[in-house]
């Protein structure tokens, strides 16, 4: 699977069933070779341009199951707000480096 592809998808909350966004950023660990988690933009923002600098970021182990259009998640507290300079040395975000 690519990041193109789990970029298309739509992230959906199991617990409250609510559509949470797209993904726009996936953090990696590269030590360890696999994914810390995905990032979704608040949804004060469009297309990372306007709003505030907040995400939501779900770590791997809430991924509840990754179909053909969505993404289940299982959140408890959606306020999981993360700022965006706030990025460990371990984690690589992929559209910022690609992406420009």
């Amino acid at each position: 699977m690519k990041i193109s592809d789990f970029q298309t998808k739509d992230v959906i909350n199991i617990v409250d069933g609510k559509k949470l966004g797209q993904i726009s950023d996936l953090e990696l660990d590269l030590r360890q070779g696999r994914i810390e988690s995905i990032v979704v933009p608040s949804s004060g923002r469009l297309f990372g341009w306007f709003g505030g600098s907040t995400d939501v970021v779900i770590p791997w182990k809430n991924i509840v199951k990754i179909g053909m259009d969505v993404v289940l998640v299982k959140l408890d507290d959606v306020r999981s707000y993360r700022q965006q300079d706030e990025v460990e040395t371990t984690t690589y975000e992929y559209n910022r480096q690609y992406r420009g």
